[in-house]
């Protein structure tokens, strides 16, 4: 009985609903747990030396994925697919560290880009949990910001501009930045009752923030 007291003081402490609690206790429980797969994905497609996989294969996957969770969220499938998608994800990143760490300070890189996605995750996270503030009003900017940035994507492979790459890229660390902030308030305001998808939303803002941190690092070290 004190034990429910207790939790109960401190779900009003953070101002948030028994459901809503809930939910984002499960979402960052699971959070943590894919992220240390894929994580563990990642180093074994780095130990291995795997080649990068085709793009149309990447993409395909992750979107096939994707659909499964979308149609199993309340199934019994649900989690085993979260592990999938991230490992999944975390294995196509291996390619990528590797290149980074085949270079010239590489290890400092993704050192840095590590550092600097979880600081600004947990900061923004942490401004959404303490402030309370409703960021739904996002939603349709962000949106618009996707479709622009995919669409920059697509003229990036006909052209081959690093000052575009660089603005692309710049351009999805800011979108990433703002999902976290979207998504995060989606949890605690209700709007996202679901935790796997609310996981599978932040990781990908994570996946998008890291590898796009990644990018410009890489970027201007190679300036230098």
């Amino acid at each position: 009985m004190s034990d429910r007291i207790t939790q109960t003081r401190g779900e009003a402490g953070l101002g948030l609903s028994e459901s809503a609690s809930k939910v984002l206790r499960n979402t960052y429980l699971l959070l943590s747990l894919t992220l240390f797969f894929s994580a563990a994905m990642t180093t074994l497609a780095v130990s291995l030396q795997a080649p990068p996989m085709h793009w149309l294969l990447s993409i395909g996957g992750m979107i096939g994925l994707l659909f499964a969770l979308r149609a199993m969220k309340n199934s019994v499938w649900a989690l085993p697919l979260v592990f999938a998608f991230t490992g999944f994800m975390g294995w196509t990143l291996g390619p990528m560290i590797s290149y980074y760490l085949q270079s010239p300070g590489g290890a400092s890189i993704v050192g840095n880009t590590l550092f600097g996605t979880a600081a600004v995750f947990l900061s923004l996270s942490a401004y959404v949990l303490t402030t309370k503030k409703d960021f739904n009003f996002l939603g349709g900017f962000l949106f618009t910001g996707l479709i622009v940035a995919l669409l920059a994507s697509i003229g990036l492979i006909f052209f081959q501009v690093p000052m575009l790459s660089l603005v692309l890229s710049a351009m999805l660390v800011m979108l990433a930045a703002g999902y976290i902030l979207f998504d995060t308030s989606r949890i605690v305001h209700g709007g996202e009752t679901n935790y796997v998808m609310a996981t599978v939303s932040l990781y990908i803002n994570i996946y998008m923030l890291f590898t796009n941190l990644l990018a410009i690092m890489g970027i201007f070290s190679n300036n230098e």
